[in-house]
Parts: C-alpha cells; structure tokens; sequence
C-alpha cells in the first residue's frame, strides 16, 4: 500500500493553552526545586541520610540539568535540623614548636577564647608589674642583693684585717687588687721599701703573696655568691609571679573547665609565662619597639608581626588561631568550594617575609574547605577537583583516613628543604557530594579502584522527562519560580505554552521535556527582555518566540554560510529531476548547543567484482566505525536478498559529495541503499527528495537523531529554490514522535508545497523514490519482473553469469 504524506498535525506536538488552568503565572504557587528528577532524588535521600563510612555521593547529569540546585535544596533541609559543629582553634606547642595543637571547642567559643587570650595577656602584664613594683617585692629583692654585698664586704674586710696586722693595706688598681706596706698609716714610697731591710722585705713579699691568694679565692668564691643569690631571686620572681598569674590563668581555667585540652593548654601558657618573664617585664612600646616598627614599615612587610606589644613576637605564642568559627552557624554546615586546589581542600600554612627570612608560627595556619565543611557537607565539583594536581589524591587520603593533616606540597614531595610546621591532625566528620559529567564518573570508576569504595551512591540525573499534564504542570510551577526569583514579568499562559513546546524540541522529542534547568532559565530572561523593549505588562508566546528567534539568528552565521554555498551553486545539490545512483542524504552539524541539517549529495557507482561494496570515505580515513559499520550492513542486505542462488558479482563504491570533513553515524545508510538499488537498477531517483534513516540487514529503516533539524535543512534549500509541491523528506516512522517542525514548515505542508513521508522498509521508500512498485518475492524467492527488486535481481544475476563466463577460460587453461 503507497506510503501517505503526513498530516500538519502530526509535524508538531503542540500545548495548547486551554489546558493550562491559569492566567499567567503570578496564580500559580512558586516551585525552584528541580523537576523531573526522582531517581536522582531519591539517591541524595539515601545518601545523605545513611551515616556509614564511604557513603559519599557523586552526581551525574549533564551541566545546567539543575544538579547544584537539588543537591544544595536537599541538604540545607537536612543540615537546618542538625548540630552545629565545634569550632576549629590551634595553638602553640610549648613542648614542640613545629606541631601546633589543635582545640576544639563549643560553637561559638573559638572567638570568645582568642579574646580572653588577648586579655589574659594584657592582665597578666599588669598584674606583673603590679606585683613587681610592690614595695614587699623591692624590700625582698633588696635584701638579696644587700646579702651578696655583706658577703663581698665581709670577706674584703677580713682580708683588709690581716693586711693591716702585716703593715699592709689593700689598694684598688686597673689591673685589679694589690698590696702596699704602710709606716704610720702612709703607704711607703719604692724608694723607702728599697731601704728596708732584706729580711722585712722578704717576709713582706711572702705576706702578699699569701694575701693574694686569699683574694684570688675571694674572687673566685664571687660567681658562686651570684648564682645563688640570682636563684634566690628568680626563686622570688616566680613566687612572685605565681602569686599574680596564677588567679588570672585560674580564672580562664574555670571558665573552660569542661573542655580538657583547653585547661591542659592553660597551664602550660601558665608555666611558660612563669619561665619568660622577661618578656613581660620589659616596657611596653619602648624605644626599641618603635625602632623595629619604623624598619617594618619601611620594608613593607610583616602584617600583624610587630603592630603592638602584645602582638609582639614574643606574645603571639599566646594567641588562639581560631581556623573555623561556627558563632554565626545555624545547624550543619554546606559548603561549595568554588576552587577545589590541593591547599583550599586541605588548608595550609603560609609564611611571611621578616628581615630578610621567611617567618612562620601556628598563627598562620588557614583553613581548607574539609575544615570548614566539618560535621556537615561539601559539594565539590568533579571535574575541577581533578584537574588540580594534587587535590584528588589530598581528598581521597582525607576521606580514607578520616582526617585532616595539613602538609606543604614541597615538603611532602620533598620539593624543598626548609622546616615547616606540622600541625596535628585533625579527625573529621563529613559528607562529599561530588558533581561531574556521566564520562567522568565512568572514567574514574573505570580507572580508580579506590573511588568506588570512597563514593558509594550515585544520583543519576536525567536530561529530559516524560511529557505529559502532571509534568507540564510541574513545569510551569517552574516557571513561576523563576519568574518570582527573577522579578521578571509575569508569563502568560501562551507564553508559557510555547516554553513548554520549545522545550520538548530542545530535547528532539514531541512526548519528552527537557529538564535543562539553565537554558530554560536563559530563554524566560530573554523573553522578559523583549516583553519590556515591546512595552507589554506581561510576557506572551510573541515574546518567547522572538527570544528564540534572536538566539538562533545570533548562532546561525555558520549555517547561513553552507546554505549560500548551496544557492549559489557552489556546493551541488539538486532539488529537482531523476537521476541514477544519486540522492539527498541528510546530516546534522552541532555547533555548541545550536544544531542545524545540511543536505548532502550522495552518489553510488556499479561494476561487475568479486561483491565488495567500497565506502570511499572509510578508505580514506574520514568515516567514523559507526558509518563502516552502515555500510557494511548494506553488503548483508544485497547479499540475502538478491543474492541467495548465486554469487554476488558486483563491486560497488559509495561516498558524500564535497565533504571535506569527517563523516561519523548511520543516518544515511538508508539513503546509500537507496542510491546503491539505483545504480544497479539503472532506475532514475527523484531528486525532489531526501532522506535520512538507518537500515538494518533485514531491510527496516530505523530512527535517528536530529530529524527536525534535518527537515529543516533540506526545506530550507528548496525554500531558497522555490517549492514546487513535489519536495519532500522521507524520514524512519518511529521518529514521527520526534516531529517539532519549525512553523513555516508546517504551513509549507498545510498548502501541500512540502511533503514529510515516514516509512518503515526499505520498500515502501524506493517506491516513493522512483515511482515503480519495489516488487515482493513470491514463495520461491524470486521477484515480479518490472519492479525495482526484479530487476536489481536480474541485473545482480547476470552479472554473476558474465563473471562466471570471463573467468572460464582462465580455469580451463589452468586445468590443461
């Protein structure tokens, strides 16, 4: 039976107003959750919800499918209704400078204890100086001091005492003490010694040498006098100091009694402010402070390091280091890391430039996203995670081991030498949600074993949903959102419609709607735009369809070029006439996200051969597998169905004229058939038409992608030409549902200028084709004679029959 044109009503899947039981949108009740998603739903349900070790989830979907907006829906519900996790603070190691430790405490408290450290710091100062200006404190200082001058004296006394019982007396010279003899209370001149009598001057001699050995023990006894009493006094100091610091640090102690390490961590500021005190006692903003802060600042460097006495070097080991401060939290964290480097996920520790070397403490230890995000969840995106060197591996060894160690990339990898800190570990209790492109997820599958233990659930995200009224609905709630969202004027319910109707066409699909949450969201602000140039209160279907309109006339500079070449004859394309082995095949070309049809000629030539059909595109390395493997199947076809009782003798060459690129799919198998059955035939093809359609070895025509855009293409070529009622497409019946055709070409059909035809079988479109009946085999197999298959059978044996007659001889000569 002949194949019928279809109808207008069937090249267009169109919403229609009425069904909508709204105005415009400001009636309906807002919706900003994605939509269309419930497999992917109801894995982040799970996956949020299940508290067990590797459960961290990836999200896979196309970008602008709404991922973000779910995932991020979904756990800011589940984290409101959650604790809020501590703070995160680190602190010196007075036992080990380089391995800072790490306080957490209650949310909140972090800032609230980095101050009382600030203060602790300021009091202890004052009660300090208050305790060491106490008179009690100058009284006990002073008669320690006076202890070691009593001892001095004494002992000088004693030996001045038996000086003076030898006639001698103790004189103070540069070089140290020495000994003169005295007469009558006057030291004797040398020329009064040199008359004294030999024996007198050698008893005197004796004495002072005896003398001087006593002092030189004086002297030596002297340091011991002054460590003991410098003990004594430091004994006082810190008796002292005791008595100050300690209610100060005890007050602190009790405040934050409940929290161990914080208390443990007061005493030891306690015993190391006790064993500095110099530090403490020196004045504050003193010459030599100024002086620093004058070479600070005329090196430009050094924020923070000596802006004030108590930030001072020597006080900064006093400070909290609050890494992440909860105080304005409410429940869990979520946190999106916008760049997922090694150093923003794990954090790190800078360094700064001091008088010529690079300085740094625990004060300068940052936190990463894992820090932040902790006790809550983090959303990452898969893709930028990856291609930061570093950041896959720091992240897998974070969620792998439950903690957090923060490491210089250079000294991990050995890169440099110089001492950095190692801050002590932090354990961890978080949630990943990675996002990324289904590819990525099955390459990271495929090619780490360590990712399916690390990333258990995966949230599939789908492009496009079922079309029908609850949906349609749930789209336009969507709209409604977005329109609420963006303040933008309220759409009508035709503008709405037709949203709804370009939407199923984005996906190529009458009974599909796409959930492309983004280009959905551009194509409503862009309608809003020429609702305000037109003046109009609201947005209409006139608007939506001019935002369209605009995007594609922005993007389709490329295909009004091709299509020139074919006008102006440059690229062959014929639209009207018969010839032998050639038709209009169609394809696709993509663009970004605008796709448009181009006809394409096809041609096939014929010889007699040993049943080989050759795609010279294959032979020359522009056919992708997928095209061979259409080609190949068009050999299977002929070989079963016209060459069952002998061999198949022909030799047959294919290929797409003036193509200069790449040619991938198996849309156009069907219209290589076409062409190879006439060429064999000699049966003339109308070119009036083209076709797309793949073809399986039983003869069926299959669907393919991109069926509007390939209508279109062709249309508008003839369009171009002048339609003459007798073009058209031949398409596979199974895409009808596909049909969301372009307006003008709807009203091209509805004044039968234009013609889509849908077949099943190769049959039914040779028919349409050539105008002869394509002939069905009787029981035997054989096919009427004038028909197309009759006679491409009668062509096929002869040509196995001339075969076999041109390679007699040649076998009758081997046998001689």
């Amino acid at each position: 039976m002949p194949v019928s044109a279809l109808s207008p009503d069937r090249l267009y899947h169109r919403c229609d107003p009425q069904t909508l039981s709204f105005e415009t949108t400001d009636e309906l009740d807002p919706k900003e959750d994605s939509i269309g998603q419930p497999r992917a739903a109801e894995s982040l349900r799970f996956g949020i919800g299940i508290a067990r070790e590797g459960y961290n989830i990836f999200a896979l979907g196309e970008p602008g499918t709404g991922k973000y907006t779910l995932i991020r829906s979904f756990l800011d519900k589940r984290a409101k209704d959650e604790h809020v996790p501590p703070d995160i603070c680190y602190v010196k190691n007075f036992e080990d400078d380089h391995r800072p430790k790490i306080l957490m405490v209650e949310p909140g408290s972090g800032k609230a204890l980095e101050k009382d450290m600030k203060e602790m710091v300021e009091n202890v100062r004052r009660a300090l100086r208050a305790a060491f200006e106490n008179e009690d404190y100058q009284n006990r200082r002073q008669s320690i001091k006076q202890e070691l001058q009593e001892k001095q004296q004494k002992a000088f006394e004693e030996l001045q005492k038996k000086a003076e019982e030898d006639n001698l007396t103790i004189m103070r010279t540069p070089s140290g003490l020495s000994f003169a003899p005295v007469k009558d209370e006057e030291v004797i001149s040398p020329e009064e010694y040199e008359k004294l009598p030999e024996e007198e001057r050698k008893h005197l001699e004796e004495r002072v040498q005896e003398l001087q050995k006593e002092a030189g023990k004086i002297f030596q006894q002297i340091p011991q006098w002054q460590r003991k009493i410098g003990e004594k006094q430091k004994e006082l100091d810190r008796e002292v100091s005791q008595y100050a610091v300690g209610p100060v640090i005890e007050e602190l102690i009790k405040k934050y009694e409940d929290n161990e390490k914080i208390v443990e961590h007061l005493k030891d500021v306690e015993k190391d402010i006790i064993d500095n005190l110099q530090a403490f006692r020196q004045p504050q903003g003193g010459q030599q402070n100024q002086l620093q802060q004058m070479i600070q600042q005329q090196m430009g460097g050094g924020q923070g390091i000596q802006e004030a006495d108590a930030d001072s070097q020597e006080m900064r080991k006093y400070h909290v280091n609050v890494l992440v401060d909860n105080s304005s939290a409410e429940g869990a964290p979520v946190v999106y890391e916008e760049n997922p480097t090694y150093q923003n996920l794990i954090g790190r520790v800078e360094h700064q430039a001091h008088m010529g070397t690079l300085f740094t403490d625990f004060d300068m230890i940052r936190a990463g996203a894992l820090h932040r995000a902790n006790g809550g969840y983090l959303i990452l995106d898969a893709l930028k995670v990856l291609r930061d060197p570093f950041a896959w591996e720091g992240l897998k060894r974070a969620l792998k081991s439950g903690e957090i160690k923060i490491e210089s990339l250079g000294q991990m990898y050995s890169l440099i030498s110089t001492v950095s800190l190692e801050p002590e570990p932090f354990r961890m209790k978080i949630k990943v949600v990675l996002m990324g492109q289904p590819l990525i997820y099955y390459l990271i599958r495929h090619f780490d074993p360590e990712f399916s233990e690390l990333f258990k659930v995966a949230a599939d995200f789908a492009h496009q949903m079922d079309r029908n009224e609850k949906n349609q609905n749930a789209l336009a709630g969507l709209i409604a959102g977005a329109v609420k969202h963006e303040n933008m004027h309220p759409f009508s319910r035709g503008a709405v419609a037709r949203v709804i109707e370009h939407s199923a066409r984005t996906v190529g699909d009458g009974e599909k709607l796409s959930v492309h949450m983004q280009r959905l969201t551009d194509l409503l602000r862009e309608a809003d735009y020429w609702a305000s140039e037109n003046g109009n209160g609201k947005v209409e279907a006139e608007d939506v369809q001019k935002a369209i309109d605009s995007w594609i006339y922005r993007s389709d500079r490329l295909r009004e070029r091709m299509q020139e070449q074919i006008d102006r004859g440059i690229v062959f394309v014929d639209t009207e006439g018969a010839k032998v082995g050639q038709i209009n095949g169609l394809s696709v070309i993509g663009l970004g996200e605008f796709m448009f049809g181009r006809p394409a000629r096809i041609t096939a030539r014929t010889s007699m051969g040993k049943g080989s059909v050759v795609d010279i595109e294959r032979e020359v390395d522009m056919g992708g597998p997928i095209h061979s493997k259409g080609v190949l199947i068009l050999g299977g076809y002929l070989r079963a169905r016209y060459a069952w009782e002998h061999p198949m003798s022909l030799s047959a060459s294919l290929v797409f004229e003036q193509s200069y690129g790449g040619i991938e799919g198996d849309s156009a198998s069907s219209a290589e058939l076409y062409a190879l059955l006439s060429a064999i035939s000699k049966i003339p093809i109308k070119q009036s038409f083209a076709v797309t359609g793949s073809v399986n070895q039983h003869g069926q025509v299959q669907p393919i992608g991109g069926v509007n855009e390939k209508i279109e293409g062709f249309f508008d070529t003839c369009h171009a030409r002048g339609l003459t009622g007798e073009q058209g497409v031949l398409i596979p019946e199974s895409n009808v549902s596909h049909l969301m055709l372009r307006r003008d070409v709807i009203e091209a059909v509805e004044k039968g200028q234009f013609h889509i035809y849908a077949v099943q079988t190769i049959d039914e479109g040779i028919e349409l084709l050539t105008g002869m009946e394509a002939g069905e085999a009787d029981d035997q197999g054989y096919f009427p004679e004038n028909t197309v298959n009759g006679i491409v059978y009668k062509r096929l044996a002869e040509m196995a029959k001339k075969r076999l007659d041109f390679m007699k001889p040649a076998v009758e000569k081997e046998g001689e």
